[in-house]
This record gives structure tokens, sequence and C-alpha cells, in this order.
């Protein structure tokens, strides 16, 4: 199969050629054909899997022939609403490769970023718009968008965006858009929330669903070091020591973790950079094409601020804190050993995080390789339920007493201090 037999334009052909794109995935495959027949689609399917291109595709293929674009100002046929900003920006500038050598165009509208340029685009009149939920409301409540003249609509991502309580606004958005459409529905997951979100969404839709979650690409070797918690920033040194160990994507369960190891690193000269929540857009954009640039070899991010991220020929990636949920670990490692190349993932895991990798094996149905020889062994044993009970209690016990103090000390610093006043 290629994409000629998939009966595309000449035009989205020709950009297809320029991306060294020859044959579809399996979910291009399966959904261009259905889209292309005006049917609405219920996807199942992960990152990675190329589905950005599975609707992209058909929609600049359904507005290039359409072209019923009248001689005043270009309005909004086509609607892409995904959870984050990064996701965003890489399915705009997909849409913007696909639909090179026609005339359609789009713009992505985000939070985080002063809207002013947003709007301008929107002025000048686009095609395709892609957003996210927030910006979006925030943009139609002012007047700038208008959703009536919409006729394709994608809810990417799903899952993610239920995840991050978007739920309220995407029936807001739902709400405004004209019943007669053509919506396309992607998740990577479909638990009883996201089945009952798509039929406020779809009608009669075909369904698809590729690469199941549980599944890790064969390309990918996933190896395994056991080591103490307090050894793990030594031994991120050893493996970023390895001169392969070019380009490297570090997953860290939280924002002040992601800082944590990027500090560490910088200390031994390694160039490396932070993506979270709580880094601002232009950070978070800096910080992607630099990598993705080479300028920076080691990006380290959370679970929701990686999402969507899409670096060709990503070789490594790091866990370096094992994620309670097996599912997120076939997305994390999922970002490299992309369309046939080979990939390395690499999981550090403490004492404590034993039982997310048995959790894991058991979903993908794979026995991690663990690295025996490595100079931060594992010497600290699991603690059982009472210790646990125990260390959570003293835990709780240092935090109340951290505020106390705190407060305390700031109270001394200023008589007229008191806690929780405004």
């Amino acid at each position: 199969m290629t994409f000629e037999n998939l009966n595309l334009t000449p035009s989205i052909l020709k950009a297809l050629k320029d991306q060294n794109y020859s044959q579809p995935t399996s979910i291009q495959e399966k959904a261009i054909p259905l889209v292309l027949e005006r049917k609405d689609v219920l996807g199942s399917a992960q990152t990675g899997t190329g589905k950005t291109a599975a609707f992209a595709i058909p929609i600049i293929q359904h507005l290039e022939n359409d072209d019923n674009r009248s001689s005043g100002r270009r309005r909004v046929k086509s609607l892409v609403v995904t959870p984050t900003r990064e996701l965003a920006i890489q399915i705009a500038e997909s849409f913007s490769a696909y639909a090179k050598y026609t005339q359609i165009k789009n713009t992505v509208i985000f939070g985080g970023v002063k809207q002013g340029s947003q709007v301008n685009a929107l002025q000048r009149g686009v095609d395709v718009l892609v957003a996210t939920p927030g910006r979006l409301l925030d943009l139609m409540n002012q007047g700038f968008i208008s959703l009536k003249d919409i006729e394709y609509f994608v809810l990417d991502e799903a899952d993610r965006m239920l995840d991050m309580g978007f739920i309220h606004d995407i029936k807001k958005i739902i709400a405004k858009l004209p019943r007669d459409r053509q919506s396309l529905f992607f998740s990577a997951t479909m638990p009883k929330n996201i089945v009952d979100l798509s039929r406020q969404i779809l009608r009669d839709p075909q369904k698809i669903a590729v690469n199941p979650v549980s599944s890790t690409a064969e390309t990918i070797q996933q190896f395994l070091y056991k080591t103490n918690k307090s050894l793990k920033p030594a031994l991120l040194l050893h493996i970023l020591d390895n001169p392969e160990m070019k380009q490297v994507l570090v997953f860290s369960r939280t924002k002040h973790g992601s800082d944590r190891i990027v500090r560490n690193l910088r200390k031994k000269d390694i160039n490396s950079a932070a993506i979270h929540g709580d880094k601002s857009q232009n950070q978070r954009q800096r910080a992607l094409k630099e990598f993705k640039q080479g300028k920076v070899n080691v990006l380290v991010a959370t679970d929701i601020a990686a999402r969507g991220i899409d670096i060709d020929k990503l070789q490594h990636v790091i866990n370096y804190d094992i994620p309670n949920e097996s599912e997120t670990y076939v997305h994390r490692i999922g970002r490299c050993g992309r369309a046939g190349e080979e990939g390395v993932s690499i999981s550090i895991s403490d004492a404590e995080e034993l039982t997310y990798i048995r959790d894991i094996e058991k979903l993908t149905k794979q026995k991690i390789t663990v690295i025996e020889d490595h100079p931060f062994p594992q010497t600290d044993k699991p603690m059982n339920a009472s210790e646990k009970k125990e260390f959570e209690k003293e835990k709780q016990r240092k935090k109340q007493e951290f505020f106390a103090n705190r407060n305390k000390k700031r109270g001394a610093q200023n008589p007229g201090f008191r806690r929780g006043r405004r």
C-alpha cells in the first residue's frame, strides 16, 4: 500500500513526497478512505501511530476539492481541538506541510501567550483552526471566532483532554458546532466516559483501532537499571556518559523533579532543558526547538508536557521515575523507535518502583532486560505494609513541622503576619 493507492490529489502527494512519506501507517491506511467518504470516525490510537496525518490529509483534500471560498475573508471550515500547546503547534505544522502545494491556510491558538498575533491571524482568515480548549473559548466569548461554518471537526487525544479537566470546555464547544458536520474522534484509551463523550459528538461512526496501548514497538529495546532512590542522579550521569547518548528524552514524574534533574546535569556541563506546566510557552517552545536542533542534548519532561512531542529519529528515552500507570510507560517509550527506526528505552527503578515494573511487564507481556553490571546497584529493600504506613506518617509529620516553622519565622520577621490573610 502506498499513498498513491489512497486516491489523494497530486498536490498532497507532492507534499508527502517532500516529507519522505511513501507508505501510510496502519491508522492512515484505515482512516483516510473513511474520512474521504465523509464518514464520522472513532479512532483508538496512541501517540506515534501517525494519526495527525490520518485526519489532516483527508481534511485538506476535502477543503481543496470544495474550493468554495468566497472572495471575502476565509471562514474557518475545519476545527481541531487538542489538549496541549505543544501538540497544537505540531498539528498546525503538519497541516502546513501537507497543504504546502494548496491554497489552504491554517493557524493555531493556545493559552500562555498574548492573544494579539493569534487574533490577527484569525482576522486575515483561515480554513483550518487548531486550538486548545481554553483559548478557543476565550476568543469565542470575545467574538473573534465563530464556529457556524465548521464542516470538519476533530477532537484529538480525548482521554488526555478529560484527564486535564477539559470535559466542560469540550461540551461548551460541541454545543456551538453546526449539527451538519463531519466529526473525527481520537483517543488512546476508550474508558466509559470517553465512549459516552464520543456518542455526543459522532453520528454512526466507523470504528478503527490501531496498536493497542499494551503493545510496544518491536524496534524498541527495553533495559532496566535497579538502584537506590538516592543514587538515581549519579546513575543517570553514568548512563548519559555513553557517547551514543547524543539526544535523550528523560521523563520525570513531577515538575520540581524535572528542574532538579536539569540542575544536576548542568553542574556536569550537560546541555539540558526542562519542559513542564510551570514553564512559559516561549520557554517550552524554545527548549523543544533547541532539542530538535541538537543545541540541547537532554530534554527532561513531565508526561503532560511531553504529550504530542514528535521528534524524528529520536533513539533514546529514559524513565527517571517509573510511572504508576503502565499505559503511561508505553506512551513514553513510544517517543523513540518510530517509523521503523530503532530505539532504546532505559528505566531507572528504586526498590519501591519495582512493583510498577511488574505491572508494566504484565501489561506488555514483555520482560524488560535487567542491566546487572553497573556502579550503583540497588541495596534498599521495598518497605512492607507497616513500614510504608509509618513512613507516610513520618513524612506528614515533617511536612506539618516545616510549615509550622516557616509560619513562625514569618511571624517573627513580620509581626503583622497572619497565616491565611490576604
